[in-house]
This record gives C-alpha cells, sequence and structure tokens, in this order.
C-alpha cells in the first residue's frame, strides 16, 4: 500500500531555531520595516545582521531587498556582494567565503521535507560557498550545496552537491572547468 504524506500530522516542534522568538520577532519586524527594502546602502545593512548574530566580513555590499531567514546561521567573508532579491532560506548554518558574488534573484535553501515520510519531516543541510565563487542571477541552491573555491553556478543553474573548484556549471546542467586568467 502507497502512503502519502499527511499535512495534517506535521509538526516542526523539535526544530531548533537557534535563537529565542523573541528575536526571532524582533528580526521579522526589523527586516519587513527596514532591512529587505527599497532603501539604499549596505553599511547599516551589516550592522543589523551583526546586531543579530550573523557574522560579517569588511567590506561587504548588500543590495536592496534582500531577504535572510535567520541572521545568527550566516557567516559571510570579506569583500562579498549580494545582489537585489537575494534570498537566504537558512533554517541552516550559511557560510559565504570572501570575494564571493551572489547576483540578483539567487535563492540559498537550507531546508526542504522528507516527502517519504507520511508526516512530511523537515530536513535541513547546510550550505557552504568557497572563497572567489560567483552565483549567477536567478541561480538556486539546494540544501547541502558546496561551492568549492572559485567555482561559478551560472544564471539560472541549479547547484546541489558539490561543484568543484574552478568549475562552472550551467543552466543546462553541465559542468565544465572554468578558464584561469590570473
Amino acid at each position: 500500500m502507497i502512503k502519502y504524506m499527511r499535512l495534517d500530522n506535521f509538526s516542526n516542534s523539535d526544530f531548533d531555531r537557534g535563537a529565542s522568538r523573541l528575536t526571532e520577532i524582533a528580526w521579522t519586524v526589523i527586516q519587513g520595516l527596514l532591512f529587505s527594502t527599497w532603501i539604499p546602502g549596505s553599511l547599516w545593512r551589516c550592522i543589523l545582521l551583526r546586531l543579530f548574530g550573523a557574522r560579517i566580513g569588511l567590506g561587504v555590499v548588500i543590495k536592496p531587498n534582500v531577504v535572510i531567514k535567520f541572521p545568527w546561521r550566516l557567516v559571510i567573508g570579506d569583500h562579498v556582494w549580494i545582489g537585489e532579491r537575494v534570498w537566504i532560506d537558512n533554517l541552516s548554518l550559511v557560510r559565504i567565503g570572501t570575494h564571493t558574488c551572489l547576483s540578483q534573484g539567487a535563492y540559498l535553501c537550507t531546508g526542504s521535507h522528507n516527502w517519504s515520510d507520511p508526516n512530511f519531516a523537515l530536513m535541513t543541510t547546510g550550505i557552504d560557498i568557497g572563497q572567489g565563487c560567483w552565483v549567477g542571477a536567478f541561480a538556486k541552491l539546494a540544501p547541502g550545496c558546496r561551492l568549492k573555491d572559485g567555482a561559478v553556478l551560472a544564471m539560472n543553474a541549479f547547484g546541489c552537491g558539490t561543484l568543484e573548484a574552478h568549475t562552472i556549471r550551467f543552466s543546462d546542467g553541465k559542468t565544465k572547468q572554468r578558464p584561469r586568467h590570473f
């Protein structure tokens, strides 16, 4: 007999949110009113993220309309660029290495559900992006994705598993060695 997921049985009561409910509510309000808006400026966005527990390096650029689920589960290296409308859905830890660019509309997802479990259990796994990487516009990273140093996930491409160092994965799923110019 085939069992289907039963959404009425779903519970994530054992999920560790990593911060108090009060902190989460405060971040949700601040993000909605200030952080994820059209208002320009990176420095004040970095300060807000640090106030909520993110570890942010020097020279980080965060464009308007960026959404970050849990700042306390975010580590960003030096001189990282995060483009407009990037969504970091970090139910688990997300690390972004130095001199890395997340282009506009990129989506980093650290959570999914076990569709073979009738209770549709929540599963979370972090994302690790190395140094000198580029996540192209509208690219998507799945839970557990790892981009090694110098990797490129091209525009509208899907990243899952490990993308080896100095390779580029295209939207058709093909991967090739990245030319080295320096």
